[in-house]
């Protein structure tokens, strides 16, 4: 395995469960509750594949879609759907962090596979990240994640620049993407939790 679908499959579950936590606090029917699930967790690796002209990984593969299939029962078996007044809950801000970080980290490999350049590695690794979020969001018609949460897209962004600055120095190996992915997670959550902000005009 890859360190790209490691990334990927650390991604696809871990948004899988932020769409399902997400729906449940929008009180979704059940098809709601899955459609939550597969557009935050696959939306954004879509968008990515789709910028680097390659065939969409969910179309050509049936792990994505046995991963967020199963990510949803486990949660229901394990009855995460009690959980409630979902925006304080930690759960929600980690499982959303955590797919932040890995998604960010794929985009920005694919894009340094398909050699674009400095600009291409950070609006992949953004769009990667926030695409299907967003998408979500815009459908349950809510206020996108990324243009009121603390230093959200900033993350990702933050992540792909170190991914290419890594590759610049050929440094790009399992051990340092695994450092920068706990630390932009770490980053992640330490904006939530205290409440850091880009300056607002």
């Amino acid at each position: 395995m890859t360190t790209l679908e490691l990334a990927d499959i650390i991604g696809i579950i871990s948004f899988a469960l932020s769409g399902f936590l997400i729906a449940i606090h929008y009180k979704l029917d059940i098809l709601g509750v899955f459609i939550s699930a597969f557009l935050t967790a696959l939306g954004g690796g879509v968008i990515r594949d789709a910028i680097a002209n390659k065939t969409p990984y969910i179309f050509s593969h049936d792990l994505p879609i046995i991963l967020v299939v199963s990510t949803v029962l486990i949660a229901l078996v394990f009855k995460l759907h009690k959980i409630s007044n979902l925006e304080g809950k930690a759960a929600f801000i980690l499982f959303d962090a955590i797919g932040l970080a890995s998604f960010a980290i794929t985009g920005a490999l694919v894009a340094i596979e398909n050699d674009f350049n400095f600009l291409g590695v950070l609006i992949l690794s953004f769009l990667t990240a926030v695409g299907g979020g967003t998408t979500r969001d815009v459908l349950i018609n809510k206020v996108p994640f990324i243009l009121v949460s603390e230093l959200y897209a900033s993350v990702a962004m933050t992540i792909g620049l170190t991914v290419y600055i890594l590759n610049l120095f050929d440094l790009v190996n399992l051990f340092n993407l695994t450092i920068v992915f706990v630390l932009g997670t770490l980053f992640r959550l330490i904006a939530f939790y205290r409440k850091w902000h880009l300056p607002k005009l």
